[in-house]
């Protein structure tokens, strides 16, 4: 049996974060207001694990692709997202696993300098076995490629 999966990024600032990647993506930022009025009101959270406005979690922030169904009890995505966590420790070495977007050799050029007016930097441009890529970082230094 096929599981659902999310990403879930370690971060510092997971709205700056989900801000950045959902305009890379073309996703949405998740609008989780209604389980999040929904568990103040019934005092299962909080005042401190919301933002002030209790519009979003103050710790979490996810982006969901934007074809994709959502529950409309909670906000929440059930299909492809990226989850966004604030972890007190920095990052600190080379990503284990990352994101490849696929711009096309036509569209790389521009899609990198989109990119890099979002917040993201070039680390390096590969070119190998015929294929040209570029690495690039989010605006916390996660690494990503534009192929």
């Amino acid at each position: 049996m096929a599981l659902h999966w999310k990403l879930v990024v370690d971060c510092a600032d997971p709205h700056r974060q989900a801000a950045f990647w959902a305009e890379a993506l073309g996703y949405e930022v998740e609008d989780c207001r209604p389980l999040i009025e929904r568990l103040l009101r019934e005092g299962v959270i909080g005042e401190g694990m919301v933002t002030p406005d209790h519009r979003a979690w103050r710790r979490l922030c996810a982006v969901r692709h934007p074809g994709d169904p959502v529950d409309p009890d909670t906000g929440i995505g059930l299909g492809r997202r990226i989850l966004f966590q604030a972890v007190p420790e920095p990052k600190t070495g080379k990503n284990r696993l990352h994101i490849d977007l696929h711009a096309g050799p036509e569209r790389l050029d521009a899609e990198v300098a989109r990119l890099e007016r979002l917040g993201a930097r070039v680390l390096r441009v590969v070119e190998e076995h015929g294929f040209r890529h570029v690495t690039m970082a989010d605006p916390e230094g996660n690494e990503f490629d534009v192929q």
